[in-house]
């Protein structure tokens, strides 16, 4: 489909009281069919609507097709501007989103998972922070949507194996050292000025610390009030995708640190540990006394992710 050029961006140190917003989905499996719908009627209904959306398929060319020709009809009454475009670079995720921040005319990209769907007044409180001109990135809470009964074992700490918010996240708006990459948004020249995402695996992670170090800790905002609720199929709420995620993810973070050379940091990893172990241990000792005996099966599971982390990292070190 064909596209307009982008418009002239605002200057970094304007603040942008009324941002202009472009939505950005990326999609790779028709196996996500209705989801993706679900997802993108979530964005029609938004009290803030954007100024368009810009769907990207990610290496898919069957995919691309059906969504060219059906999503047009379907979406025909939408208040915005709609375009689907295809991944133009070799890389998965960081290539697609990049793809779509490149032809973005908004001063302000957010970043909806295709198979997550926004509350009304996701998007209007996800860019009440840009007012102030010095944030940059700002990222919402997507609340775990379980295809099956959750799992008594599994620990909330460990709710971003699925790219979910997690129980240690603030509780109102404030800066915050890594958001998550279902529902994140950022400066549209900010993100082009280091020339897009430079990670597949780590696009929210690499983000926020180049964020983060161009602009300042306080650059980087989480606004729990921004709310999309993101699929968690029965597959990953199993032990073998615990454990898998807990070390490959970790094991893959070297790289992505490596790739971020100065601008790496491990302050949110060591921090996450130090406080998830700390509170973990006072919650569930609550739980535990009110009779919940999977307590401290959870914090056990808390301990074994960390640890699995520890030797992801490890491994990841010596390759």
């Amino acid at each position: 489909m064909s596209v307009s050029s982008p418009d002239d961006q605002l200057p970094m140190n304007e603040s942008l009281i009324s941002p202009r917003v472009s939505v950005i989905i990326c999609a790779y499996t028709l196996e996500r069919w209705e989801l993706l719908n679900k997802a993108l009627v979530s964005v029609t209904q938004q009290d803030m609507p954007p100024i368009e959306v810009i769907l990207c398929i990610d290496h898919n060319n069957e995919m691309y097709r059906r969504c060219a020709i059906e999503l047009p009809l379907t979406l025909g009454h939408a208040p915005w501007k709609f375009t689907v475009i295809e991944n133009k670079y070799e890389t998965r995720l960081g290539g697609a989103r990049t793809s779509a921040a490149q032809i973005a005319s908004g001063d302000v990209l957010a970043f909806l998972d295709d198979d997550a769907f926004a509350t009304t007044s996701w998007l209007r409180c996800l860019t009440a922070a840009y007012e102030d001109s010095n944030v940059v990135v700002v990222g919402g809470a997507p609340i775990a949507s379980y295809e099956i009964a959750r799992p008594r074992w599994l620990p909330f700490e460990c709710n971003w194996i699925f790219g979910c918010a997690y129980r240690g996240l603030p509780e109102r708006r404030g800066p915050i050292d890594h958001v998550i990459g279902a529902n994140m948004s950022i400066r549209r020249e900010a993100l082009l000025s280091w020339g897009g995402f430079q990670s597949d695996n780590h696009d929210d992670m690499d983000l926020s610390h180049r964020t983060i170090h161009a602009y300042g800790a306080a650059a980087v905002v989480y606004e729990p009030e921004a709310v999309v609720h993101h699929f968690v199929p029965k597959a990953r709420l199993t032990w073998s995708y615990f454990w898998r995620r807990c070390f490959y993810v970790n094991k893959g973070k070297v790289k992505a640190f490596r790739d971020m050379d100065q601008a790496s940091n491990l302050r949110a990893e060591l921090r996450f540990a130090r406080r998830s172990l700390s509170r973990a241990l006072v919650k569930e000792t609550r739980e535990l006394l009110r009779g919940d005996q999977y307590a401290p099966v959870r914090y056990a599971a808390l301990l074994s992710a960390l640890a699995l982390g520890g030797a992801g990292a490890f491994v990841g070190r010596l390759q």
